[in-house]
């Protein structure tokens, strides 16, 4: 089942809303910042989730997005250094996202998961100017000394068939291409569920962010994890 935008079909944002998305939305803290006593000798580890309102959480409590959901499940994992900044903007497109990368990028994360283009999609922009801003957003964030996860989007067939497959391509494409790891379908196992969905049938529920959390990206993230903690002790061990 697939997904066919973060809002509702509208008409396609001018040039100046985007400048005033990006100079109006500032990425939120979830609701754990300060680091567990027991992580003092640990470097904090930033993850950011940046995209649209698949991100920000758009219908439920600011403690049940994901974002707020993954910080706490990494905590129950003994990642207690672990911050994860919500950087989801309701309605943002491709275009919008490029926009606001550097100030995004002056959280200096870790890690960024990715998740855009379904607007872009509900506006029927050009898939090569999607794909296009995709790959300046996940050059830029690695240019930041970034590690990027794509999550993968899908739309609904009213598009036409050749969009949509069109579309549906980019993700294993780019992440191929750019040497990133793919969430294959970011709403896998929850997308088109009534029961794991608000009532407007695109934005998960409290339970369809956990299903997300547990299935979709802890799997692709907890490698990642490992990997930073393993350098870290690296670097620790050459640099006593």
């Amino acid at each position: 089942m697939a997904l066919s935008g973060c809002q509702k079909p509208s008409e396609p944002s001018t040039d100046n809303s985007i400048q005033n998305s990006t100079q109006t939305a500032e990425p939120q803290t979830t609701k754990s910042e300060q680091p567990a006593t027991s992580t003092a000798q640990q470097a904090p580890l930033t993850i950011l989730a940046l995209g649209d309102s698949l991100t920000e959480g758009l219908g439920v409590d600011k403690d049940d997005n994901y974002p707020a959901q993954l910080e706490d499940r990494l905590h129950e994992m003994g990642y207690d250094n672990a911050k994860v900044i919500n950087s989801g903007l309701s309605g943002e497109t491709s275009t919008g996202l490029v926009n606001r990368l550097d100030w995004v990028s002056q959280t200096k994360p870790d890690i960024t998961i990715l998740t855009i283009g379904a607007n872009d999609a509900i506006r029927g922009i050009d898939v090569a100017t999607v794909e296009a801003n995709i790959r300046t957003a996940v050059k830029r964030l690695q240019d930041n000394g970034s590690i990027v996860i794509l999550g993968g989007m899908q739309i609904y067939d009213n598009l036409g068939s050749d969009y949509v497959k069109s579309f549906a391509a980019i993700y294993p494409r780019v992440a191929k291409d750019m040497n990133v790891t793919l969430i294959p379908f970011f709403l896998e196992g929850v997308g088109g569920d009534p029961e794991l969905n608000q009532a407007d049938a695109i934005h998960p529920t409290k339970e369809g962010y956990a299903i997300i959390v547990d299935n979709n990206i802890l799997p692709v993230l907890k490698p990642k994890l490992e990997a930073l903690k393993t350098a870290d002790t690296d670097n620790k061990t050459e640099n006593p």
